[in-house]
């Protein structure tokens, strides 16, 4: 059902339908925006990326230079991807994520509101974030579009263009990186 929605938003949004573009946003800007931010760290960095992105959506299905087989979610994060790419050529990086940026807070709700199991979860997370940050770009990518954003394999190839099963063996071996690199970490705590 929601793969239809998708095609007719799609569909309409080729026909320069603002309105069908407009309900994409809204549908998608959240997604992106916290892709973008997963990856550079930056609030306003990540805000003023996300703007580009639709833009440069917009731009590219009026030219017309859309391949059939694309989602329209799997183009936001293709341009999503590009840019941050074009960005990162453009300056010598970013800040490095942090959980503790008022900014943009992460709240984890632990409903048994138990302070001590509240602390270990946030001590994982901080561990598990420097981890991250510590894998290859790629490596990092493919754990944001799989456990973040939610995605499918299926939409992480058509993102990264590559096959699904290039996909699940680089998820594999990134969990696997992650999984020992978090390790080392609460073995020298």
């Amino acid at each position: 059902m929601a793969d239809l929605k998708e095609h007719l938003l799609f569909a309409k949004i080729k026909k320069q339908d603002r309105e069908a573009f407009i309900e994409a946003y809204d549908l998608y800007n959240a997604q992106i925006y916290r892709f973008i931010y997963f990856k550079i760290g930056n609030t306003a960095d990540a805000h003023d990326i996300t703007s580009a992105v639709f833009l440069k959506a917009w731009n590219h299905i009026q030219e017309k230079s859309v391949e059939n087989s694309d989602t329209l979610k799997s183009l936001f994060y293709k341009i999503a991807r590009n840019t941050i790419i074009d960005e990162y050529r453009k300056s010598s990086g970013f800040t490095a994520l942090s959980l503790d940026n008022e900014n943009f807070p992460i709240d984890i709700k632990d409903e048994t509101k138990n302070p001590a199991r509240e602390m270990e979860i946030k001590s994982d997370l901080v561990l598990i974030e420097e981890k991250l940050l510590q894998l290859k770009d790629e490596c990092r990518e493919v754990i944001i579009l799989k456990y973040i954003d939610e995605l499918s394999i299926g939409e992480i190839a058509k993102i990264l263009d590559k096959s699904r099963g290039a996909v699940r063996v680089l998820l594999h071996r990134s969990m696997k990186t992650l999984r020992e690199l978090v390790g080392e970490g609460t073995h020298n705590t």
